[in-house]
């Protein structure tokens, strides 16, 4: 929030006057805030970015339901907005192909997707897709997902409808102004500088596009972002279009098959291709607009067209639409736009130049999403929709190097239409962030899956025998990528022997200062005023009572804490908070942990050390630091998976010791090495909640569950906010009736035969026999009756009660 007075309005620049820019100043000033500049360096209303050469299309479903908001409410603005009587969206509904059958398997979890998140959407026949486009040949398609709420957004004229919207309301925008720099005084942002003068500021909102990294720099604040051309042409007229009147009457074309889309321009087709190798492009040689322009570029975002990338696209492009062989090209161009490391925008203010803002790598299809939120931040303090996959804290510092943001940003441009598992792992840089147990797991044949840069085991090939006796159901295709037998086979073992968790990627901070206590008690809802050796699960909330993070806090001394946290956004959100006496800091990669957990947990530990582990010594949510053979250690006494067990800390440089110490001991118990697979089964058996996937802040504590982490008596952050929410929906547990069937997340939930709610963690419970489903639905009874849509098949599940195993808890604490 801003320190200017109530009755004043804070001075707002924002850099770049495409669409994100625009749109941004429309959504301030709606709230009030229209002491607004827009600077632009090119001319208005066409700058000569992104937003200049944008085709415009706008296809609503995606696997992320924060795009899908984005888009939606895009939709619904731009179809809001006039300009001459042009309407800023043409509402031609959108069209995805399939020409193979893994494209068609796939465009039924797109279905599901768009029931999710509440989007128009139907599969449909061949003989549909002929209908909606005649042009088509219908003999090599198998089906399509046809979305009748999508379509192509007017990107200039919506652009210029919220320009002048924001201007009466007291905005102004300046072209022909360069920024130069950023001004900068005790850690806040003070100005802009130009080459047209300078413009004082409380707040600067970097919407430069593919400039962001150029102007992020001058702040000394870091944009992961790589720009990237993009091929985009333009046919002669098309004789089966000569009585075309309309800029375009057909669904919106995508051909994902082979990285293609199309659009109507009246009489022409337009085509775009992400079937080239990728062309980065550095944002620091990109030429402003005039010398662009007397270098015969068209705009300083428009690169020439490179026919030979061309070449094997346009012979796909005549595959599908045989009337494109009686014509050519016309015109096309190599268009520059973003990416980041996830495809995801990056937004959010900096916390080491406060009043800095970025909302950069932002496409058409989610502008007017993105201005909303970012403008809700700025003027409330908290957006209304979950940002934390768009938040710029989110990369871990190494994914931040250039050659990461090349790599990963290029390859996102080659993935744009792939179809992806959502357990996919990047291939490459790998390995990037190791365990020191690393080696050890690879001579067990782990099999690696990757997050946030961390090399993190799924299963382990040495159990492979263990799994020979399981009876299993049989998994179809999908499910069955990224998954084995084996993962049941050190699930069972955890239960009924013990296994060893490498837990490293956990993030873990380091809370020291005199005013430690008093400080983490006020930022969490739960009591910390315990004495030291006492650990405590407790939530971040935001000022609205949403989730921000769940934490465990462990008191290791009078004002030492750890802290088990889950994003670097928990680090940047106590350090935001923290007054000068407090010192916190991230000491995951400094760290390691092993999860020692099964009910042999104590017959494996106790022998290597002098402490008492014992449940009266050592009791359940206990912390103690002591030494494992020659390992010093902090051990909790904590269990994800619902077993006896500890996780055991230390520092790095001894972590392949102390792997080594409890392996060898573990031997005459049966210890094996376990992965996430089987973590993940156990801890949905328990029902611990995953921050992020099951609740973020959209969710206040009693309908996500987690409300016995809250303590009325005290005061903290989003207490008040918390006295006056209702509960109309809940995080519910969900059990599908067939022990075969399988979901595995973002899957629609029907009741009584609409959708309800979405699926947001899955997995088979092994030991429980069932897939197991938590789903944020309508407040409904144990026992009700719903179907979760599973590539277009409705299965058929029961709410349950949780905790689903164990719920006396007498697993854990004996």
């Amino acid at each position: 929030m801003s320190s200017t007075p109530e009755n004043q309005s804070p001075r707002v620049v924002v850099v770049g006057a495409g669409i994100v820019g625009c749109s941004l100043a429309d959504e301030l000033t709606a709230r009030g805030w229209t002491d607004v500049t827009v600077l632009e360096q090119g001319p208005l209303p066409a700058p000569g970015g992104s937003t200049s050469h944008a085709p415009g299309l706008v296809f609503q479903t995606s696997p992320s339901r924060t795009l899908a908001e984005f888009a939606k409410y895009t939709v619904e603005k731009f179809g809001s907005l006039e300009v001459d009587g042009v309407s800023c969206f043409n509402q031609v509904g959108g069209l995805e192909l399939a020409t193979t059958p893994e494209r068609l398997t796939d465009l039924h979890r797109k279905a599901g997707y768009a029931a999710s998140w509440g989007i128009r959407g139907e599969v449909v026949t061949a003989a549909r897709c002929k209908e909606l486009w005649p042009l088509i040949d219908e003999s090599v398609v198998l089906g399509g997902f046809h979305t009748p709420d999508d379509g192509l957004a007017r990107a200039l004229l919506a652009a210029r409808a919220q320009m002048e919207r924001a201007t009466e309301r007291g905005a102004r925008f300046l072209d022909r102004h360069t920024v130069t720099g950023i001004e900068k005084e005790n850690g806040r942002v003070t100005g802009v500088v130009t080459d047209q003068g300078t413009f004082p500021a409380d707040h600067v909102v970097s919407a430069a596009g593919f400039w962001g990294p150029v102007i992020g720099r001058m702040a000394g604040v870091d944009v992961p972002l790589q720009p990237l051309a993009h091929q985009y042409a333009k046919t002669k007229p098309l004789r089966e279009l000569e009585e075309a009147t309309t800029e375009a009457s057909k669904p919106i074309l995508r051909f994902q098959d082979r990285d293609l889309y199309f659009r109507e321009h009246t009489d022409r087709i337009g085509i775009g291709s992400y079937a080239h190798k990728p062309l980065p492009v550095d944002p620091y040689a990109v030429l402003p607009y005039d010398e662009a322009r007397a270098q015969d570029m068209d705009m300083p975002s428009s690169y020439p067209f490179t026919e030979e990338d061309w070449a094997p696209s346009w012979h796909d492009c005549r595959w599908l639409l045989p009337a494109l062989r009686e014509t050519e090209i016309e015109e096309g161009f190599n268009g520059v736009f973003s990416f980041t490391p996830d495809g995801m925008p990056v937004l959010g203010e900096s916390r080491t130049l406060r009043g800095f803002w970025l909302a950069e790598a932002v496409w058409v299809t989610h502008s007017a999403g993105v201005a909303r939120a970012v403008a809700e931040w700025m003027v409330d303090g908290r957006p209304s929709l979950d940002l934390h996959e768009c938040d710029l804290t989110r990369f871990e510092e190494a994914q931040r190097s250039p050659s990461y943001v090349r790599e990963r940003g290029s390859q996102q441009f080659v993935e744009v239409y792939d179809v992806l598992h959502p357990l996919q792992p990047m291939e490459q840089p790998r390995p990037l962030r190791v365990s020191p147990f690393y080696a050890r797991q690879q001579q067990l044949g782990a099999y690696f899956l990757e997050g946030g840069g961390w090399e993190r085991p799924h299963w382990y090939e040495a159990n492979a025998p263990l799994a020979d006796a399981l009876e299993l159901p049989e998994r179809d295709a999908w499910s069955a990528r990224f998954w084995s037998p084996v993962a049941a086979a050190e699930a069972k073992a955890t239960r009924e022997r013990v296994a060893l968790y490498d837990m490293t990627p956990l993030r873990r901070l380091e809370v020291t200062g005199p005013g430690a206590l008093d400080f983490l008690h006020r930022m969490t809802t739960n009591n910390l005023r315990k004495k030291p050796g006492a650990v405590t699960y407790t939530l971040l909330l935001d000022e609205k009572g949403g989730i921000r993070s769940d934490l465990t806090v462990a008191r290791l001394a009078p004002d030492r804490f750890q802290v088990g946290a889950n994003s670097p956004a928990d680090l940047d959100w106590l350090l935001r908070h923290a007054p000068g006496d407090v010192h916190t800091k991230d000491i995951t990669s400094g760290t390691c942990c092993i999860g020692v957990w099964g009910p042999l947990a104590r017959d494996l530990v106790q022998p290597l050390t002098r402490d008492d582990f014992s449940h009266e010594a050592f009791g359940y949510f206990r912390a103690k630091e002591t030494y494992i053979g020659h390992v010093p250690v902090t051990a909790m006494r904590l269990s994800y998976v619902g077993e006896l067990g500890w996780e055991l800390y230390t520092t790095a440089d001894l972590g392949l010791r102390l792997w080594d110490t409890l392996w060898e001991a573990g031997q005459e118990h049966g210890v094996i090495a376990a992965g996430r697979s089987a973590f993940n089964s156990l801890r949905l058996e328990k029902g611990y909640r995953a921050w992020g996937t099951d609740m973020t802040d959209e969710h206040n504590p009693y309908e996500a569950g987690v409300g016995f982490a809250v303590r009325r008596d005290k005061v903290f952050v989003g207490r008040e906010a918390l006295e006056t929410q209702d509960i109309t929906r809940k995080l519910t547990p969900l059990l599908l009736d067939d022990p075969a069937a399988v979901v595995l997340g973002k899957e629609p939930v029907y009741v009584d035969g609409a959708p309800a709610g979405y699926v947001t963690s899955a997995s088979y419970g092994y030991t429980l026999g069932r897939c197991i489903a938590y789903a944020w639905l309508p407040v409904l009874a144990t026992g009700a009756a719903v179907h979760i849509e599973y590539f277009g098949e409705k299965v058929p599940a029961t709410v349950a009660e949780e905790p689903l195993f164990d719920p006396k808890m007498t697993r854990i604490r004996r």
